[in-house]
């Protein structure tokens, strides 16, 4: 029976951020266990759902995704280069939230690819998480897709800073800034009120008093060309892509599942509910990824 192939252990660590799915059954294991074992040169492209468990929120996912519990939109990159007022208000949330954010500790899911890539497995992590759990399970070969908050840009020079050093500096600048919140957002800032926003001092590069935007990359903005270049360049050396909780419904990532499947590549994808590639993928199992990818890894990493 299934529970004596799979000792699925427990995890019920911020469960209010997973969506509600259907735990994996013996067919689920076998396939995903045979699809490893077929493949030496995994490419592995995870999204929003792998952090969902280690208590930061996606937006897509019914019922308990960011979109589904307010009335919250992304930022968009145009207005954060244009509009003073929304960088003031995008700084005073983010450094109100970083926090807890960069305290955030990898999951089950993060420490399995971590496994497989040990294993020999893995040629390459494609993330679209800017949350850098990937790097604090271990991993090394990673690609960050979308960028990641732990960087920090001016806009008119070339200076960057760490998120770590600028948040002490914002700290000298907002002594008084508090809040009390109750979720935080996939890219680190929380709800604020319009006083708290408004008496928030932004920040400006020390270089050229320029407007400071974290290495992200926002809605309606590009993936930087050398990026892109190079997850062409990771999925041609892989044999197959692995995909781990995402609804690959940004074509960045979509455009990645089509490449593989121009080059006769296998794709599974293991995420709760549909995604985008659903009817090209090899294999889709529809469940938590930390339901099923340890007990995987035990048996093919021993």
């Amino acid at each position: 029976m299934f529970k004596q192939v799979m000792k699925i252990k427990p995890f019920t660590r911020h469960i209010v951020f997973v969506p509600a799915y259907k735990p994996p059954d013996q067919v689920d294991y076998q396939n995903l266990l045979d699809f490893l074992r077929k493949h030496e040169k995994l490419l592995i492209l995870t999204g929003a759902g792998i952090s969902t468990e280690s208590g930061i929120p996606d937006y897509r996912s019914e019922e308990v995704g960011l979109y589904a519990r307010s009335n919250h939109k992304p930022i968009q990159y145009q207005d954060f280069v244009k509009y003073p007022k929304v960088r003031q208000r995008y700084w005073a949330r983010n450094f109100v939230g970083w926090p807890r954010f960069s305290s955030i500790e990898p999951n089950a899911t993060h420490f399995a690819i971590r496994r497989l890539e040990k294993a020999g497995k893995v040629t390459s992590i494609v993330t679209q998480n800017v949350d850098r759990l990937h790097h604090k399970a271990g991993s090394e070969n990673i690609i960050e897709l979308h960028g990641t908050g732990y960087i920090v840009k001016c806009l008119s020079c070339p200076y960057e800073v760490s998120r770590f050093e600028l948040q002490e500096k914002l700290l000298k600048y907002n002594p008084d800034m508090q809040s009390s919140f109750t979720m935080i957002r996939p890219d680190g800032d929380v709800e604020l009120s319009k006083e708290q926003v408004d008496r928030f001092r932004v920040p400006l590069c020390p270089k050229c008093e320029g407007p400071l935007k974290p290495d992200i990359v926002f809605f309606g903005d590009n993936v930087p060309k050398d990026r892109v270049n190079k997850v062409r360049e990771e999925v041609s050396n892989s044999d197959a892509v692995f995909v781990l909780g995402s609804s690959l419904t940004v074509f960045s990532s979509y455009r990645i599942i089509l490449q593989a499947k121009e080059e006769s590549k296998k794709v599974a994808i293991l995420n709760i509910g549909p995604t985008r590639a659903d009817h090209i993928a090899d294999l889709k199992v529809s469940t938590k990824c930390g339901d099923i990818l340890t007990e995987l890894c035990d048996t093919i990493c021993t």
